[in-house]
């Protein structure tokens, strides 16, 4: 959602601030602008509607420059995407600035209460009552820290902000209330940074701390301190991120989703690496370190995850339960909490999230902690809410996945899984000895699997010139590809804004055969596994009805030319894995299509990297 940056130091604060708001592009959002404490010690802030260019455009007519400044990039949620509308907001004297991310549940009492005092708006927004309620109680004769803690205990809903005052030009004061809104303190050599995700920062320092939940952090060019909101000092952990800044780059690709695409081979490279011990049939987890007897005495695992997360959960429950033999179950983090699950100390709540801060996911885990469960997650950035509330993680070590729609952190979550998956298995017993070195080794292939799906490319040009003008699409898979039809649809729904529905294959008879015709293209996951002669038969039928079918195949497989309309290949891989292979042409084919369709691949309409807000 909203993308937050802050600086303080010696240089020019402007393009530090610009760069780290182009760097969080991704996010998604309507609006951008910055506030920047000038020399002459006034506050001088810059917004307009649109994207980041439209307010560069406004800072090269009327230039700004200081050594300490915040920026913002809105996603709306209160009031229409205008430049009254976008922050930074200050208050009526001017004294403050403020950005923020996340929703102000109460800010409409707040601002019947600031009205009635006599305090002007001039936004539609929830985050210009902050800047009013900062501002009272400066003028009450409090310091800024004590102005923020004062306002914020007022405050309700998850939220993050940032702060400047001209009266104490020499800091920044940020704070976190609840989940939404990651909030990161990068350090430097007399100079320091905030951002609300790492890639904004990271060309500068790997060095960074990462705000709980209710603290608060003031930030001058000598460094940071932390405090709770209740004035007590956090000695706060600083982890150094191991993501190297031009992997956050596009380099010669023409979008990050193209290059994170690409990219599969080596992160499922490095996800595989150092964790299964091949030759030894055994899969080291240095994040998920169980008591013993925790493993034998797990009844049930919960999986939790919002969009592409959730249908990778649906491959895991696949893995989970045919690997080692534990019940699973698959819960969208947005709907989870508003039931009563049955869950106990003997259930562990798994979280997949690749930011580790969409909101739903964390109200899911909280609500599992609630109940007494264990609390696990995968997850892609370290320091992320998600890894610091889990009691075991998975690390994705994935590296900066910056396009809206997921792929590379796809299928690096389901790597992970069925690492989990080998794991819990050795310790449960439920497989041994030359089946579980067998499993382990199977790893070992993917890499070069999934390269070679990346080194076929025209076919998927080719196809989406003939099928980018079709209104609708159909993904039918089985078994443990049937989710991986679900993520096809979402891809192609994603970025070409195409309507695409994935369904199990079993099911079209009872329903979405009644759309079939010449005019809708049908997407078959046909590769050579047990449930093979079935997708044939749905091929079959689709044809029989006029339908328009695209297989994906397994290599060497010529029966199934004649039997559709265009053929995809994808290289024979073991059952349980064949997922991760079988989703990449899906997601070539989806890119391919926007593109010729002159979508905004990396930043789709309406869509944001990390949802948080509810």
């Amino acid at each position: 959602m909203c993308g937050i940056v802050g600086y303080v130091g010696t240089r020019d604060a402007i393009p530090v601030v610009l760069d780290g708001l182009k760097r969080l592009e991704y996010r998604g959002y309507d609006s951008a602008g910055l506030a920047v404490i000038e020399r002459e010690g006034t506050i001088a802030v810059r917004r307009q509607a649109g994207k980041l260019e439209a307010l560069l455009d406004v800072i090269r007519r009327e230039p700004v420059s200081g050594n300490i400044a915040i920026g913002h990039t809105r996603w709306a949620t209160h009031g229409e995407p205008c430049q009254r509308n976008a922050h930074p907001h200050v208050g009526a004297t001017g004294a403050i600035a403020v950005v923020h991310n996340g929703i102000i549940e109460n800010f409409r009492a707040l601002r019947k209460l600031l009205k009635a005092q006599g305090r002007a708006f001039n936004s539609e927004t929830d985050t210009e009552v902050v800047a009013h309620l900062v501002e009272g109680f400066l003028e009450e004769g409090f310091d800024l820290v004590t102005a923020v803690r004062e306002a914020l205990t007022r405050i309700k809903g998850a939220s993050a902000f940032v702060f400047l005052s001209k009266d104490e030009p020499d800091r920044l004061v940020a704070a976190r209330l609840g989940n939404a809104g990651g909030l990161t303190v990068g350090i430097g050599e007399e100079e320091m940074f905030l951002a609300s995700d790492i890639p904004a920062i990271l060309e500068h320092t790997r060095d960074m701390i990462f705000l709980e939940d209710r603290q608060l952090a003031i930030v001058t060019r000598d460094g940071p301190e932390l405090f709770t909101l209740s004035g007590e000092k956090v000695n706060a952990s600083v982890h150094s991120i191991p993501w190297d800044p031009v992997s956050a780059a596009k380099g010669t690709y023409r979008h990050f989703m193209q290059k994170e695409i690409y990219e599969q081979a080596r992160s499922i490279t490095d996800t595989i690496r150092g964790r299964a011990q091949f030759g030894r049939g055994r899969v080291r987890l240095e994040g998920l370190r169980l008591a013993r007897g925790e493993a034998e005495s797990l009844e049930k695992v919960v999986i939790v995850a919002c969009g592409s997360a959730a249908y990778a959960g649906l491959v895991g429950k696949f893995m989970l339960e045919a690997l080692a033999r534990v019940p699973v179950e698959v819960d969208y983090g947005s709907e989870f909490r508003y039931r009563d699950p049955i869950i106990s100390r003997n259930t562990a709540v798994l979280a997949i999230t690749q930011s580790g801060e969409t909101v739903d996911t964390l109200a899911a885990m909280e609500e599992g902690r609630g109940k007494g469960a264990r609390l696990w997650s995968i997850v892609n950035v370290m320091g992320s809410q998600a890894h610091r509330i889990s009691e075991a993680h998975i690390l994705m070590q994935a590296g900066p996945e910056i396009g809206v729609a997921s792929t590379k952190a796809f299928t690096a979550s389901l790597v992970d899984l069925y690492l989990l998956a080998l794991y819990l298995a050795e310790k449960r017993k439920t497989l041994e000895g030359e089946q579980l070195h067998r499993a382990v080794d199977a790893l070992g292939l993917l890499p070069d699997l999934v390269g070679r799906v990346l080194d076929h490319g025209d076919e998927y040009t080719q196809l989406a010139h003939r099928l980018y003008e079709r209104e609708h699409f159909l993904y039918l898979g089985r078994g443990i590809n049937y989710p991986i039809a679900l993520e096809g649809a979402l891809k192609l729904k994603e970025i070409s804004y195409i309507h695409a529905e994935g369904y199990p294959a079993g099911e079209m008879k009872h329903g979405p055969i009644a759309l079939i015709d010449e005019a809708m293209p049908v997407v078959v996951i046909a590769t050579q596994d047990h449930v093979y002669d079935k997708m044939i038969s749905q091929v079959e039928q689709v044809k029989a009805r006029g339908g328009v079918v695209v297989a994906l195949a397994t290599e060497g497989d010529e029966a199934i030319t004649g039997k559709a309309d265009h053929v995809l290949r994808a290289p024979q891989a073991p059952p349980l894995l064949s997922p991760v292979v079988n989703v990449v042409p899906l997601q070539l084919l989806a890119y391919r299509i926007a593109v010729r369709r002159g979508c905004d691949v990396d930043q789709p309409r309406n869509l944001a990297k990390s949802v948080t807000v509810e």
